[in-house]
């Protein structure tokens, strides 16, 4: 199928873009990369009258790693920042995400801040932004403000994000030292959404545990943080059974089934690809440049 008509803006600066839509309100949408817009637009799922096409726009294309956070422009592409290795270095668990967004035809299109606007809860990377404490910038004609994570996403492709607002960066939060990371999926085909997946977050000091949290795909409406340390706190790492988080996650998560996989699948799922994710997220944990691993 072709679109629907629109009227196809290309604004060259952020002002512009955020006066477009200002204009047009409800009836604009932004195009980035187009991974998920453009099958939207093709298949009439989504007709808005007015496209606001970004490529043009200066100065949305920046990886900035800080001390802090990972800062990503609204123009990045998957496959830019999995190839970043300074991205990569402060911050593995982008690129172990990101390995499985699609394929990588697409993840050359499809832009990191575009998914995590997508709000898409089958999608990687805004449970990644989920995990690592995130924030989208946002800019609009009346002025910028900074949305957490937690107040962005408000339901199944659903977000705060206003209609004459612009998502023009998120800041992933940089992981405390010790912190080892893994994320795992289970897909019918290589590239598919994933049936589940689970990213984990352990950190370890001087060779016991202090944290241990997880983040879904495919299992919440909205992207989720599952805070397990309390049965591992202050265990030795290498001793620790990590499936004993099991009753822990089953009791969380809420999997809706569909034609793909039954509900009680999914969570099966999440609770094995659970331990999985928190036995080499705690393995890298213990290596120099923890986090770092097979990515």
């Amino acid at each position: 199928m072709k679109p629907a008509p629109f009227v196809h803006h290309a604004p060259r600066t952020v002002d512009e873009a955020t006066s477009v839509l200002a204009d047009v309100g409800h009836d604009g949408k932004v195009l980035a990369g187009g991974q998920s817009l453009v099958p939207m637009l093709n298949m009439r799922l989504a007709t808005p009258a007015h496209l606001v096409d970004l490529d043009r726009v200066a100065g949305l294309d920046g990886v900035e790693v800080t001390a802090d956070h990972v800062r990503v422009g609204a123009l990045v592409r998957h496959a830019d920042l999995e190839r970043h290795e300074q991205a990569y270095a402060a911050l593995p668990l982008l690129r172990q995400a990101l390995r499985h967004v699609a394929h990588p035809v697409i993840r050359n299109r499809g832009t990191t801040v575009g998914s995590i606007a997508h709000a898409d809860a089958a999608g990687e990377m805004p449970s990644v932004l989920a995990l690592c404490d995130g924030v989208v910038e946002v800019a609009s004609a009346t002025g910028a403000r900074e949305i957490p994570w937690h107040d962005f996403f408000l339901g199944p492709l659903e977000t705060s994000l206003a209609p004459e607002e612009l998502a023009v960066a998120v800041r992933f939060g940089r992981l405390p030292a010790g912190t080892g990371t893994a994320f795992v999926e289970r897909a019918r085909r290589h590239g598919d959404y994933a049936l589940a997946g689970v990213g984990a977050a352990v950190t370890v000091a001087d060779g016991t545990v202090t944290r241990a949290r997880l983040t879904f795909v495919s299992v919440t409406d909205v992207p989720t943080v599952l805070d397990v340390t309390g049965p591992f706190a202050g265990r030795e790492q290498s001793s620790v059974d990590w499936s004993g988080a099991a009753e822990l996650v089953a009791a969380a998560v809420t999997p809706e089934g569909d034609i793909h996989a039954t509900a009680e699948y999914r969570r099966m799922l999440a609770v094995e690809l659970s331990r999985i994710a928190l036995a080499e997220a705690a393995a890298r944990s213990a290596a120099p440049g923890s986090g770092r691993g097979a990515a």
